[in-house]
């Protein structure tokens, strides 16, 4: 047995040894737990969609969802008028959904914003048109859609393919049923902010629709919210006279969110 000086001596120098390694693991232990903030790149930047938008003062409000699908919608906007020089009001719309959702981050910005112009401009209407009617772009009530086919855009390696359809119901509730993706969308709209003026003006040259945030009306499937953005053409003619009605051809993008 080692005699009690020497027990004391070794028990006081094991208490001062252990005394500093528990500072310097303390010490440590914050950098392994909390690591410096890594920069995003920007492919992983592109992975998450941002909602566009216009570079104004006032934009939409953001959404409070999550993103479900991206589309580009080609179609008319239907207007009727009261009287000659009155505003003339809006009697819906009636359009073809492409969609995007996957192909959006592989394009560029500038890429993105020319999809519905690109449709409108360089596509034939994806409607039946009246066959007889004194308005031009006015679609056939009893048969509005042609028959479901993929289009094919200028620098796109792939073919857009048809996700679903936008019109106004009975009711005159704004409507997209998007079957592709297995939802559907009744909405009333919230807000609306101009299109910027850089906006396409369309095939008739009367300028952008609004931008516009809709929500649920609560007869919704598996989405609670929808954003028109990236608008071109659609705006109404000028009123010539009483109950004159007319359709104008427009495209923007459609952002769904659950």
């Amino acid at each position: 047995m080692l005699p009690r000086s020497v027990l004391v001596f070794l028990s006081t120098l094991a208490v001062a040894s252990a005394g500093p390694l528990r500072k310097r693991c303390s010490s440590v232990q914050p950098s392994a737990t909390a690591p410096p903030p890594v920069a995003t790149s920007p492919a992983e930047e592109a992975a998450s969609p941002t909602l566009p938008l216009t570079g104004a003062a006032t934009e939409l409000p953001a959404a409070n969802g999550t993103l479900k699908a991206i589309v580009v919608g080609h179609g008319i906007q239907n207007y009727t008028c009261s009287a000659a020089g009155a505003n003339a009001t809006s009697g819906g719309a009636v359009a073809v959904l492409y969609d995007i959702t996957s192909l959006y981050t592989t394009l560029t910005e500038e890429q993105r914003a020319k999809l519905p112009v690109d449709l409108l401009h360089n596509t034939e209407l994806p409607l039946n048109l009246a066959p007889t009617s004194n308005n031009k772009y006015a679609a056939d009530v009893a048969n509005p859609y042609k028959p479901d086919a993929d289009v094919q855009l200028d620098g796109l390696s792939a073919p857009l393919k048809v996700l679903g359809r936008h019109y106004f119901d009975a009711s005159g509730t704004p409507t997209f049923d998007v079957y592709g993706a297995g939802v559907l969308f009744k909405g009333a709209k919230l807000h609306n902010v101009k299109a910027p003026s850089t906006a396409d003006a369309g095939i008739m040259n009367t300028g952008a629709v609004d931008w516009l945030q809709l929500n649920d009306k609560g007869f919704s499937v598996g989405l609670t919210e929808t954003y028109r953005v990236v608008t071109a053409g659609g705006n109404p003619l000028a009123c010539t006279e009483a109950q004159q009605s007319f359709s104008v051809p427009y495209a923007s993008q459609y952002w769904f969110y659950d």
